[in-house]
């Protein structure tokens, strides 16, 4: 029983860094290859700036994902992000971010939240997550549902200790990440990967369509 309330906050904890990007793409974020990495390191890391270039290049990508936490808590959602602009759905919750502006509507409670894009105050918790490339080792596995490539955690690096991602073999986009944080493992599923063709106008806040909510600007 003394687990429960772990699951549940370890629930609530991955539902704000899924639906706020941080864990969905972080592992995206990958620097150049170490000269002193093996070459299956270095095919890995190539994999992942592929991914990268295509989501935060000039022309975005977006993706669905769909997670379900220890059989406990289920959510799924569709992610549109290009260069430091970005936008989500949910059935709770809807962000848009201008690369400006942020907000952040809360569909039950009619409320729009309003930050400056970039200020940590919109999810502090997410940032304990930051993901740092030169923190892990790589490596990289043929695999029947794609390429298995596979992060762990150098000694002494808190935050996520592991994280698996599948690969299409002959797309390269992500169809999975599996990751582990503390004691507790979960998949996210990744459908519908679109690179390319991203408006700029998707990431703006349509102010006009929620004159009806309440607004609580912390900028």
């Amino acid at each position: 029983m003394a687990l429960c309330p772990l699951i549940r906050t370890f629930a609530a904890r991955m539902r704000r860094l899924i639906v706020l990007i941080g864990i969905v793409w972080a592992v995206f974020n990958v620097t150049n290859a170490q000269a002193n990495e093996t070459p299956n390191a270095q095919q890995a890391r190539r994999l992942f700036m592929n991914v990268y270039n295509k989501v935060f290049g000039d022309e975005g990508a977006s993706l669905h994902y769909k997670v379900n936490i220890v059989g406990i808590y289920k959510t799924e959602g569709t992610i549109w992000m290009k260069q430091k602009k970005s936008k989500f759905i949910d059935e709770k919750c809807v962000a848009w971010n201008d690369d400006v502006t942020y907000y952040r509507l809360d569909r039950k409670k009619n409320r729009v939240t309003i930050y400056h894009a970039h200020s940590e105050e919109r999810d502090k918790y997410a940032t304990k997550f930051k993901f740092e490339p030169d923190n892990y080792t790589y490596s990289i596995k043929d695999h029947k549902k794609g390429y298995a490539v596979t992060l762990k955690a150098k000694k002494g690096v808190k935050g996520i200790k592991e994280a698996r991602v599948m690969l299409d073999k002959k797309t390269h986009y992500p169809t999975s990440i599996r990751i582990k944080v503390g004691i507790f493992h979960t998949t996210i599923r990744i459908s519908d990967f679109h690179a390319g063709g991203i408006s700029d106008n998707l990431f703006v806040f349509p102010r006009e369509k929620y004159t009806h909510c309440e607004f609580d600007d912390k900028r």
